[in-house]
């Protein structure tokens, strides 16, 4: 069986222990039988998606795409909890929030609980979630369909994120100089690290950094 993968989950699927994988950003484009792949994306073979935007999703995929690769017989043992937090544990010299145990991620959770944030891009979301704030009801749509109810029914909002390819998009619907929140830009694609942990850091970081000042 010949798995492929994209480049955004390649590292994924070495963790889960597979040595041997194709990666290709659009999978339907190699010869392959299934693909891991993120959940937004679509292909016509056999496929896992996954989320790999919080550290819970990171490590939840990571056992999933070890178990379906045990049980199709492509790698002699699925990964359990302790190697997961082995892989964990290699970034001890390089992150921070990783590595929190839950009781200091509650922590974290209950400073931000009483925050409106207003996010636009879906991935964000999952985060700011995790950190414990309140997502305001808003869908971002590219076409300039948004569906803003928090407007609609008056409701303020203390930050506004976005991701940096959206800054065009965001400028022309949002005052960026307004008193009335504070606005924390998260970097993506090519300018951040695409190693799966370092990335997930990298906007915690920002996220809890900037909504704690």
């Amino acid at each position: 069986m010949i798995v492929v993968t994209t480049p955004m989950c390649r590292q994924i699927v070495e963790w889960a222990g597979l040595k041997e994988f194709k990666v290709n950003k659009f999978p339907d484009e190699e010869e392959g039988d299934f693909a891991i792949l993120l959940s937004e994306s679509k292909v016509e073979m056999d496929s896992l998606a996954i989320k790999i935007n919080t550290f819970g999703q990171i490590k939840e995929s990571i056992k999933t795409v070890s178990k379906v690769l045990f049980e199709r017989n492509l790698i002699e043992k699925a990964i359990g909890d302790e190697g997961i937090e082995s892989i964990f544990n290699d970034y001890k010299d390089d992150v921070e929030y990783a590595l929190l145990d839950e009781n200091e991620f509650n922590e974290i959770r209950k400073s931000n609980n009483d925050k409106k944030v207003k996010v636009y891009s879906e991935f964000l979301k999952d985060i700011i979630l995790d950190i414990g704030a309140d997502v305001i009801d808003f869908t971002y749509d590219k076409n300039g369909n948004d569906e803003d109810k928090a407007n609609d029914l008056g409701m303020d909002f203390d930050y506004l994120v976005y991701p940096d390819y959206l800054e065009e998009e965001v400028l022309k619907r949002e005052n960026l100089k307004s008193n009335e929140f504070k606005v924390i830009k998260i970097l993506s694609h090519n300018n951040i690290s695409k190693d799966p942990i370092l990335k997930a850091e990298s906007r915690y970081a920002t996220l809890i950094e900037e909504m704690s000042k």
